[in-house]
């Protein structure tokens, strides 16, 4: 619908199972179909999209990273807990392959990042190369498993920051945008953060409704950008934001 119906901004996919860990041939982690993969490719193939993929789920998104790793036509990035699941992937080194080198983005953060190393990523990194890239369509892997109680992650995101993160998104590049649910085990907490993500989507900026798990964890230590996860954010950048910038560029100029 929002490949070929003008009048459909926005859309949120409330699926599950979760699809980003499945890969061609094999499930894992909870996910059978990679249902952000399908899609991407459906409106590639049936509508020629050029597609950028987000992925702020705290785990890697190795399935979508598996389909587009050659291709140029999909900007993929995927910013997530280093050394989590799976086990070695995601590292910044991987950047695509053949025509689509530079066109994958890892941002792999250290356990305990907060809202601070999260925006930072977003202002350095990921909305700089999505429009570089320059899509007609963005779709999101949504995952809430970065958030402080979340029994699967180590990171301590607030519900306000994913609804930030949103709007980040949708103000960047301003195209049909679609986000899919995907992980987020924190019964508590995930109904919140989906709220903030909807309450983006439509434009509202002050909710009516107060998520009292946003005190405490504005309370936690560390929250703001560290030195240490600058160092990393700055590398990720040169390494990989960069070149994925530089060769966009340039195909517009040519």
């Amino acid at each position: 619908l929002l490949a070929s119906d003008p009048q459909i901004d926005n859309a949120y996919v409330l699926c599950r199972p979760p699809g980003h860990h499945a890969e061609r041939d094999r499930g894992m982690g909870f996910c059978i179909f990679n249902n952000v993969a399908i899609a991407a490719r459906h409106a590639q193939l049936h509508y020629g999209k050029r597609v950028a993929i987000v992925d702020f789920d705290v785990h890697h998104g190795n399935g979508t990273q598996q389909a587009f790793y050659d291709d140029d036509q999909v900007l993929f990035v995927s910013i997530h807990e280093d050394s989590l699941y799976p086990q070695g992937s995601g590292p910044s080194s991987d950047r695509g392959e053949g025509k689509g080198m530079f066109d994958t983005i890892n941002v792999p953060l250290p356990a305990g990042s907060g809202v601070g190393a999260y925006k930072y990523s977003f202002e350095k990194i990921i909305l700089p190369a999505l429009k570089a890239f320059d899509a007609d369509l963005l779709i999101v892997s949504c995952g809430f498993d970065a958030s402080f109680s979340d029994p699967l992650g180590h990171m301590m995101l607030t519900s306000e920051c994913f609804g930030e993160i949103a709007t980040m998104l949708l103000e960047s590049i301003r195209v049909p945008s679609c986000f899919f649910h995907e992980g987020g085990y924190s019964e508590e907490l995930v109904p919140f953060c989906g709220l903030r993500v909807i309450e983006a989507m439509c434009g509202i900026e002050a909710s009516r409704v107060v998520d009292p798990g946003d005190e405490e964890a504005n309370g936690y230590g560390y929250q703001n950008l560290q030195s240490w996860q600058k160092g990393i954010i700055d590398d990720v950048y040169n390494l990989c934001a960069k070149p994925c910038i530089e060769k966009h560029t340039l195909e517009k100029s040519s």
